[in-house]
């Protein structure tokens, strides 16, 4: 299989082939993710909620995200490895923010970083890009800001902030952005944001027109229960298959059943 290249989105885009994404946080997900042949693979600091069990990603830490990183990178053969920058990682100064996108790379093996924002990062991705660091853009509802926005509320409904969100995405963009996460926002809006870039944006909650989709893996698979957007679709239901398992696997060793004659060393 040839290997996804930063070259490959904007191929994509051009020969309107959509982008499949998804998170991964661990070596055996990752693998499996790669061989079923996902063309991105973001580490996010969802894995604060989904790995770690917090409300929101504020708490996730930089040396979270290159541990999780530097596994999931091991398992990687065809698709693209894109790590996120953490709460106030990047927000500081250009300078720091290049410094802790190096450490991805450098640490993690990631060979993109993705960070939050639109025009007001758009001197820190440039100061990142220009040193030859891909960057993967991140708008709308951008998670880190989730207690100025009063929730995970979709953005951009109002005139001025859709405005502010395609503003942001040319900026981006002119910075260096290689494509960019639209998250939680009218799918009209995402598809006049997808019209008007040459790079290409990969929708979360932002409907069908944005040139590719990405979902947590964790939420995709049906592992958590409790989380039920109206913008997810559950492709299994691990959950249920995983505690039948377990009570089957509990069943079979309180009643002797395991291990039986075959499964034992002579």
């Amino acid at each position: 299989m040839e290997k996804v290249t930063v070259n490959s989105f904007i191929n994509m885009k051009k020969k309107q082939e959509k982008i499949s994404a998804l998170t991964a946080y661990d070596y055996t997900f990752a693998s499996l993710l790669d061989q079923a042949g996902i063309d991105l693979l973001l580490i996010g600091d969802s894995c604060g909620n989904v790995i770690a069990g917090h409300e929101t990603t504020i708490p996730v830490e930089l040396e979270e995200i290159i541990y999780h990183t530097r596994a999931v990178s091991r398992a990687v053969n065809r698709a693209f490895v894109v790590a996120d920058m953490p709460f106030m990682s990047f927000q500081e100064s250009p300078e720091i923010a290049l410094r802790n996108a190096g450490k991805l790379m450098k640490k993690g093996r990631a060979e993109a970083v993705k960070l939050e924002g639109g025009l007001p990062m758009a001197e820190t991705v440039g100061k990142i890009t220009e040193t030859g660091i891909p960057v993967l853009g991140h708008l709308g509802l951008t998670p880190q800001s989730v207690y100025a926005f009063g929730g995970y509320k979709i953005q951009g409904k109002e005139e001025r902030q859709a405005q502010i969100l395609k503003e942001g995405a040319i900026a981006l963009q002119q910075a260096g952005a290689f494509a960019l996460v639209l998250e939680k926002i009218p799918a009209d809006l995402a598809r006049e944001i997808t019209d008007s870039l040459r790079i290409p944006t990969i929708g979360i909650g932002a409907g069908p027109n944005c040139d590719g989709q990405i979902l947590v893996s964790y939420d995709m698979l049906g592992l958590n229960e409790k989380f039920n957007p109206k913008f997810l679709r559950k492709y299994a239901t691990l959950a249920d298959n995983i505690k039948n398992a377990v009570k089957n696997y509990t069943d079979d060793v309180k009643s002797g059943d395991y291990p039986a004659k075959e499964e034992s060393y002579e």
